[in-house]
């Protein structure tokens, strides 16, 4: 871990401003989710005036300045904004001020793991390795995924909005204000033994609400109890994936959105709302070489709709990054399905906030068999299969009964 720390030490960032204009982006005014928000931070914006520990100020009253937007205004909305007034539900819902000041710094982790992971110093820190007790050799946490880590519980604890973060990096849940409203879990650095190729990789997040009849437990029982929650009682789940742009795709419950980092301001700017994924695709995203080891229902669904003899006529394409966010990501604009068919896939991390993002956008998320948001964990790193996408594509593929892979010849899971 010294090595690890000096490297971090040594490590400067530096900002070049350019001459070259940003290109034009279709971004959405703020007036299109409603009439009254607030101003985003200016340059010179003092990060700990957000509402922190201890702090019941009102999210609204932190802000420079609160106006009503005219119709000639072509301000777009930040995901500050936007989760500041009612996070795409209907005229006169609200998030609540909590949420939105655990966003804001949730999401000011993630730019800083985004330029972390494009930082030319990341090489050095990814091919040293750390010892843990929570996954295989293959699956061992990296530097990068510890320094990750690292920035969002830091994040967390500023926000003073959160009860307990777990985390795929720990073995046990991390408890940090007996009053915080909310149970953070998150998998920080998603895909990140591949980084070194400069194949993308992503956060996934999901937000519970802490259970306050668990508060009188010891702390490390009503940490993991309050960390086993099932996922249809998320309030708000995402990922951040990042590649050729970071972006920023959540649900509070009200639809799916997705914002692009503008690296000019520093802000995620909508430019994904209200993601519908298409109710069936023309792609499946699975790791053919593993064919021989599936079972008959997988290889028969597999061999049908690549040749074109599913119930849709057309022949699939397959497209695998072997980035779980990056796969997903391309299913939820293009439709289709990602799958991992071993029990390999962590539900409380994984699962279970990825389904309930997808589920928000329309589409379909199960372990073959059952939905995953009606599993209940019985363990932090519980793991299982995982089929994500269309609606109409996941249920044809259930139809044909074995597609849960359970043997792994020649591989560790």
């Amino acid at each position: 871990m010294l090595q690890v720390e000096t490297i971090m030490q040594s490590l400067t960032i530096t900002l070049y401003p350019t001459s070259i204009s940003p290109p034009s982006l279709d971004l959405f005014p703020l007036r299109q989710i409603t009439a009254s928000v607030l101003y985003p931070p200016t340059a010179g914006y003092n990060r700990r005036g957000m509402a922190s520990r201890g702090d019941s100020v009102s999210f609204k009253s932190l802000a420079a300045r609160q106006t009503s937007i005219s119709s000639d205004d072509d301000g777009y909305c930040t995901l500050v904004d936007f989760a500041g007034n009612g996070g795409g539900g209907r005229e006169g819902t609200t998030v609540g001020d909590d949420l939105v000041v655990l966003l804001y710094h949730l999401q000011h982790a993630c730019k800083r793991i985004a330029s972390l992971v494009a930082s030319p110093f990341n090489s050095s820190l990814g091919k040293l390795s750390v010892n843990s007790s929570t996954g295989s050799d293959r699956d061992a946490p990296k530097p990068l995924d510890i320094v990750s880590n690292d920035i969002i519980l830091s994040s967390l604890r500023n926000s003073g909005k959160v009860a307990v973060m777990a985390s795929e990096e720990d073995d046990s849940p991390t408890w940090i204000k007996d009053d915080g409203p909310y149970v953070v879990v998150v998998d920080p650095l998603d895909g990140s033994r591949n980084i070194d190729a400069s194949i993308p990789t992503g956060t996934i997040f999901g937000i519970y609400s802490r259970l306050v009849e668990l508060d009188h437990l010891p702390v490390e029982e009503k940490a993991e109890l309050n960390s086993l929650q099932r996922g249809n009682r998320l309030v708000a789940s995402g990922y951040v994936l990042y590649s050729s742009a970071t972006i920023l795709c959540v649900t509070l419950g009200s639809g799916t959105h997705a914002f692009t980092l503008d690296h000019s301001t520093g802000e995620f700017v909508l430019t994904h709302p209200n993601i519908k994924i298409p109710t069936r695709g023309q792609i499946y995203s699975v790791n053919d070489a593993r064919y021989f080891d599936w079972p008959e229902g997988l290889r028969k669904y597999i061999d049908t709709v690549r040749q074109g003899k599913g119930q849709n006529p057309k022949k699939y394409s397959a497209r695998y990054i072997c980035s779980l966010v990056a796969d997903l990501h391309r299913t939820l604009l293009y439709g289709g399905v990602a799958m991992n068919p071993r029990d390999h896939l962590r539900l409380v991390y994984e699962g279970n906030p990825l389904a309930y993002l997808v589920e928000q956008a329309g589409g379909q998320a199960s372990d073959g068999k059952r939905e995953i948001l009606s599993i209940q964990p019985v363990k932090l790193h519980q793991r299982l299969p995982l089929f994500l996408g269309s609606v109409e594509d996941v249920t044809e593929l259930e139809s044909y009964g074995d597609v849960q892979q359970t043997v792994n010849p020649g591989y560790e899971v």
